[in-house]
């Protein structure tokens, strides 16, 4: 069974040459805007075992040199994949850590492991030191008698201590996704040094989740960007498309504290060792144009069109040699003959994403349509990893789905509990039990469950997770909103499926580890159905955690039957929409809205009391609620096809066709 299917979705194949030159000097034309060493790789298993291999050979050189390896240990994922190879060189023979001197990078909360067992010391400790033969007295860590009142004294003690065993020789650690290293954040400058620092709700939602616990710690103890820079050498690594930008602004951005990696600019010796998903916003994986020739290829076409057409304000159709030339494109007008030949060719490209027939246009030519028109009708499913999600990324399309005579389904693949909050529970409680009463029918049963809710509710402190019993209302909430939207989209009642899937249900965060009890009843469904189209949420970047495991699910049951008959004549398209939107180099079907039928889906997600004032997770540019920030996607992507010079249309919702 396959269960990680997401991770390994690539929406083109990058030529190798962009990040594996065959010589230095190609090397350092591909470069020339990097600031940072950067090694790009695959995948992260080969990045971890790079990584390793060079912590090796600093070990190596420095016992040789002096007797002794002094290593700044951090305890991100990233770096942790990096100690699971070092563990299998261990085992190899390959490596001795008996003259390594560990130091802890950072701890939660004041030096005190965390009695649910938070602790960045035991996180090293079982996942590398206790498997190795680095000795006990040679692991240091913050003094466990730190309070708020000497926790100072005690941060300088234990930059004293690295300085007694002559400083750091290497540093190895992760760069987080918001271009932090250890428990430098936005705002640590390069002079911070050894410190307790406040974690935000974000940061203390990331360790929630990495240590499978409820809640974490406000605080951390942490050494400084200075204390890291000061070391000999750094090694840091970042996988998978979220850290795309915070490796941007580390290596390409200006150096500034908003993004503290940023400062490793200004150190001689590091290597940042990241996979191909984070490197995506790097120029010579994004914009390689600007550094060396191309292979070209229809997506890269299409990209270096609407860049030049964004540099240089115009529409596709009205660009000159003169554009391709100033913008450095000049290969182009070689390759092609002329620029407008280059802009016939990708005009249409793009012209033929753009469908009002989701679902296919019967009885039409379908030889440049997205989609084929036979069979007709189709039958289509569509997972939602929560019950708003599908309505938000692609209410349009569904609603143009079923006015065009397809027989649409729609999979609540959770209930989406997490996201109900209290208030909205305790207004329903108070209806149904004020209804009850007044109509003589409250019983003792309904009287115990109404109060085991609002104990639940009323007993629990911030960070508590909810009673089985108020995580069922809750969900109960959010699917009848659900099945109300689909309905009022003209899908049928009996056409919405709550799978309410075990990863989900058995874990209170909602983020359980996936098991074949959760890919059966995908399977089951789809097997009955029997779908032409099916449709499925890649918003990987999810801050609820929810996307990722339920297209993985999705994925495996897909994977599962691709060869039984049906699946071969079924197409499976990805959306986007609320945390994230396709670029345009990738839209593959773009569905067009008039301005009627974008009130038509936002009235379609109102349906959705709970959630239309709720914000746990605003944007952090706009501050708008997710609906907005969806609808304002749709926009924005219309907005997009308007200014290369194609309709002009109120929104559009775009999506990416999945090969399996």
């Amino acid at each position: 069974m396959n269960t990680d299917l997401s991770s390994h979705i690539k929406l083109d194949q990058v030529s190798k040459r962009y990040y594996r030159p065959e010589s230095e000097v190609e090397l350092i034309t591909l470069t020339r805007y990097e600031k940072v060493n950067t090694v790009v790789v695959d995948t992260p298993n080969e990045g971890a075992a790079d990584a390793a291999r060079d912590v090796v050979d600093t070990i190596e050189q420095c016992v040789r040199e002096k007797g002794r390896c002094v290593i700044g240990f951090g305890a991100g994922r990233c770096a942790m994949d990096v100690y699971g190879e070092l563990v299998k060189l261990y085992f190899a023979d390959k490596v001795s850590f008996n003259n390594v001197i560990a130091f802890n990078l950072s701890e939660l909360g004041l030096g005190v492991p965390d009695p649910e067992e938070q602790s960045t010391l035991k996180r090293l400790s079982d996942g590398f030191f206790n498997k190795v033969d680095i000795a006990p007295e040679n692991i240091h860590t913050f003094s466990s008698d730190a309070t708020k009142e000497n926790v100072f004294k005690l941060c300088k003690d234990y930059e004293t201590e690295i300085d007694e065993f002559g400083g750091l020789d290497l540093v190895v650690c992760e760069l987080t996704k918001n271009g932090g290293l250890a428990f430098n954040e936005a705002g640590s400058t390069s002079l911070s040094s050894c410190r307790l620092v406040s974690l935000t709700g974000e940061i203390r939602t990331r360790i929630a989740e990495s240590y499978q616990c409820e809640k974490s710690p406000k605080t951390a103890v942490t050494l400084g960007i200075s204390n890291i820079l000061n070391a000999s050498k750094i090694i840091s690594t970042a996988w998978g498309e979220n850290s795309s930008n915070a490796v941007y602004n580390t290596i390409e951005g200006k150096i500034t504290d908003q993004y503290p990696a940023s400062f490793l600019q200004m150190h001689h010796n590091v290597k940042l060792v990241v996979d191909i998903d984070a490197a995506s916003c790097l120029t010579r994986i994004k914009y390689p144009w600007k550094v060396t020739s191309c292979d070209w290829n229809n997506v890269l076409l299409r990209r270096a069109l609407v860049w030049l057409s964004k540099q240089t304000g115009k529409p596709i159709l009205k660009l000159t040699n003169k554009d391709y030339n100033d913008y450095g494109l000049s290969e182009l007008v070689a390759v092609y003959g002329s620029g407008y030949n280059v802009n016939i060719q990708i005009f249409n490209d793009i012209q033929h994403t753009i469908t009002g027939w989701p679902g296919g246009k019967p009885n039409a030519d379908d030889a440049s349509r997205p989609e084929r028109a036979n069979p007709y009708p189709k039958r289509v499913l569509v997972f939602s990893p929560h019950p708003d999600d599908a309505v938000l990324a692609m209410g349009g399309t569904l609603r143009r789905l079923v006015d065009q005579g397809h027989e649409v389904h729609v999979a609540f693949v959770t209930s989406g509990d997490i996201m109900v909050n209290d208030e909205d529970l305790l207004r329903y409680v108070m209806m149904s039990e004020r209804s009850a009463r007044h109509n003589g029918y409250y019983s003792p049963q309904q009287f115990d469950m109404v109060e085991k809710i609002r104990n639940g509710i009323t007993s629990k402190s911030p960070g508590d997770h909810d009673i089985p019993e108020v995580r069922y209302h809750k969900g109960e909430i959010f699917v009848c909103e659900g099945i109300t939207s689909c309905k009022f989209l003209g899908i049928s009642e009996e056409n919405v499926h709550e799978l309410q899937l075990p990863f989900y249900i058995n874990d209170h965060r909602g983020k359980g580890r996936i098991t074949q009890d959760d890919v059966l009843p995908v399977k089951e469904l789809i097997e009955n159905i029997k779908p032409h189209q099916i449709f499925f949420a890649d918003d990987l970047s999810d801050p609820y955690g929810t996307h990722e495991p339920a297209a993985d699910v999705v994925l495996a049951a897909i994977d599962e039957l691709k060869d039984v008959a049906f699946m071969r004549d079924c197409r499976v398209w990805m959306y986007r929409g609320l945390w994230s939107e396709w670029d345009i180099d990738y839209i593959e079907m773009a569905v067009p809205m008039s301005p009627e039928e974008f009130q038509y889906k936002r009235d379609a997600f109102l349906k959705y009391q709970s959630q239309v004032h709720d914000v746990p997770f605003l944007d952090p540019e706009n501050d708008d609620l997710n609906w907005q920030r969806s609808m304002r996607r749709n926009q924005e992507t219309a907005a997009l096809y308007s200014k290369l010079g194609l309709a002009t249309y109120e929104a559009i919702e775009s999506f990416v066709q999945y090969k399996f």
